[in-house]
């Protein structure tokens, strides 16, 4: 009977035989970082990761995040509405170079009206309402405008094992993108607000 090991390299080289490039899919997607590693360790011992392991992650992520390079952390929410409804790209027939969606629904309740939405996440219906978000631009806002940007950015800055894709770190959204979908959870007059 082969160990554990032997049953994990045997799986990772038939999942790396069965995959190759094309489009915007590529291989490298296979290649765990240290911080899915320790996550995929702990599942599958169904333990929590240590917390110590899941503080240095945290830590170690939130060095990562790409603040906006005009200082302007929201852009508009009809783009970021747009955005959150793609579920396209990163698949093998996606141009390269074509920008991706966020596929925001397929986790998360944004809008009161939509009627199809996952439940991996929270709901996000009346996120900047429920925060306190009048005004975005309020220094009293700041800290729940920085920390959407940073939990969209690379979600793992905030929670080590989040299911949450990490959009801007994994190249997923670029940085106007990651504007639009702020915008879209904070601005007073979003739909996601009202």
């Amino acid at each position: 009977m082969p160990s554990g090991v032997e049953l994990d390299k045997l799986a990772a080289d038939i999942t790396k035989a069965s995959f190759r490039d094309q489009g915007q899919a590529k291989v490298d997607r296979l290649v765990q970082d240290a911080a899915n590693r320790e996550c995929s360790a702990a599942d599958v011992a169904g333990k929590p990761i240590d917390e110590n392991v899941a503080k240095a992650i945290e830590a170690a992520n939130l060095k990562t995040i790409k603040w906006p390079s005009d200082g302007k952390f929201l852009g508009d929410w009809k783009e970021g509405e747009k955005i959150a409804q793609s579920g396209r790209g990163m698949t093998w027939s996606d141009a390269a170079g074509s920008e991706n969606g966020g596929n925001c629904y397929n986790c998360h309740q944004i809008d009161k009206k939509e009627i199809s939405f996952g439940t991996i996440g929270p709901s996000l219906y009346n996120y900047g309402k429920l925060r306190g978000v009048t005004d975005p631009a309020s220094p009293a806002s700041k800290a729940m405008v920085e920390y959407t940007w940073g939990k969209i950015w690379n979600s793992k800055a905030y929670n080590a094992c989040s299911n949450m894709p990490r959009a801007g770190h994994a190249g997923i959204l670029n940085e106007q993108q990651v504007r639009h979908i702020v915008a879209l959870l904070l601005d007073p007059k979003s739909p996601v607000n009202q």
